[in-house]
């Protein structure tokens, strides 16, 4: 059976020994970028491979790009197949605990036309919390993606461009007044402070883009940092979309990342059809012309 959202530490566990299953650990901090890949090598989820945020799941920046743009497609397509991931074989998804990172690759994936992609709720943390077993035998490079035994499979790109909205389409919908009209819900995952410019650490630009919704995707854990369940998200959504359907929705955050986190929870909620704004915050604001809104 696939697992298309969420999976249990008991159910990765029982099946860790499958030829079809591919775990990936996407451990990482935005303030210390090398330290997941330190975290991968001194223990791990037995089989596991690691996907480095900047180098893995996302492309090159530039001048116009936000801090995590989407790779390219022949990019990540090599790279999946190189970690032995065809059509056949389940991922299994995992970080330090909230799924931040590990949803990033649940929506590369998904957006790739890959629906067997599970995040392990709870990540490293709930695993071990169940006193689950961990490889913690010494790694000679564990920067070079490869694992004995598995072999290198092909995988085949099927991107899916209707599940990305650009800085350009976004702009376009502003302009015709679709935002206003809240025929189309921009909602961004950012914490509050953040979105109210009044806590902004990371980015130059503090703010929100105007006509824009919070929804924090932190929101979306229980106090044991798991997603919550399926009623408890729709109702949650259901305030930020104001009834509007959930293929209306984009959603966003800082750079494309924890924006993935609110379209994981949404599917989990049975909310399924809302996009992604891939630049984000960052790239909205390398424009100085475009609009930004603060509260007080």
């Amino acid at each position: 059976m696939s697992q298309t959202t969420l999976i249990t530490p008991r159910q990765l566990a029982a099946r860790l020994e499958d030829r079809d299953l591919a775990v990936i650990d996407c451990r990482f901090d935005l303030m210390r970028p090398q330290w997941g890949l330190e975290a991968y090598a001194s223990a791990r989820i037995p089989h596991a491979l690691y996907a480095h945020l900047d180098h893995d799941l996302s492309g090159k920046t530039s001048a116009s790009t936000g801090r995590h743009p989407l790779p390219p497609v022949d990019d990540i397509a090599a790279r999946l197949g190189q970690w032995g991931i065809d059509a056949q074989v389940q991922v299994v998804a995992y970080d330090q605990g909230s799924g931040a990172y590990a949803a990033r690759l649940w929506w590369l994936l998904r957006w790739l036309g890959h629906t067997r992609v599970a995040v392990l709720d709870g990540g490293l943390t709930a695993w071990q919390e169940e006193r689950l077993p961990l490889d913690t035998a010494p790694l000679s490079n564990a920067a070079a993606q490869v694992q004995p035994g598995r072999p290198a499979r092909r995988f085949a790109p099927r991107p899916d461009e209707e599940m990305v909205v650009s800085t350009t389409g976004l702009e376009h919908l502003i302009a015709s007044g679709q935002m206003a009209c809240a025929d189309v819900v921009l909602i961004d995952a950012r914490s509050t402070d953040r979105f109210a410019g009044r806590n902004e650490t990371i980015d130059p630009v503090a703010g929100h883009i105007p006509g824009a919704r919070n929804h924090p995707f932190t929101g979306n854990l229980d106090a044991a940092g798991r997603f919550l369940d399926r009623g408890t998200l729709r109702q949650q959504f259901a305030r930020s979309l104001g009834g509007v359907p959930p293929d209306a929705v984009i959603c966003m955050c800082g750079s494309g990342v924890t924006a993935c986190h609110n379209l994981l929870a949404m599917e989990v909620a049975g909310l399924q059809g809302a996009r992604l704004y891939a630049g984000s915050w960052s790239e909205w604001i390398q424009d100085p012309k475009r609009p930004i809104a603060t509260e007080a």
